[in-house]
């Protein structure tokens, strides 16, 4: 998949996500999708506090994401209370493979995504200098 992904070869909102292991030192590379939400572009987290996670944190949100050749980017964390309308653009456009990892139904008034926002981290997609 990553490496489908990487070259392009997926929807065009997934991509490789590449970032230093937290341990190793090692790149790691994920295959993630992003949503677009009032113009900014987000990943998401439908597992919630995983390994790409901690390690997006501990690289201080240093990333490269690889579509079609690779771009340097900088991830920022949302603060749990600005998740909740990008985890519901999230479901609504992922459900058929998410849906599951966050027990809520797509189509849920906002107040439910608020509920859960705390369990899934949310990274806004920053384009490095």
């Amino acid at each position: 998949m990553g490496w489908l992904a990487s070259r392009g070869l997926m929807p065009s909102d997934t991509i490789t996500l590449e970032v230093k292991g937290r341990r190793s030192g090692m790149i790691r590379s994920n295959v993630v999708t992003w949503v677009e939400q009032d113009e900014e572009r987000y990943l998401v987290s439908p597992r919630g506090e995983s390994e790409w996670v901690r390690n997006v944190r501990s690289a201080g949100g240093e990333a490269v994401i690889r579509r079609r050749g690779g771009r340097k980017v900088r991830l920022e964390e949302v603060l749990a209370e600005g998740r909740a309308p990008i985890i519901k653009a999230y479901l609504a456009k992922t459900k058929m493979v998410t849906r599951r990892h966050f027990g809520v139904d797509p189509k849920a008034e906002i107040g439910e995504f608020e509920a859960i926002a705390a369990q899934h981290p949310v990274f806004r997609i920053v384009e490095a200098d």
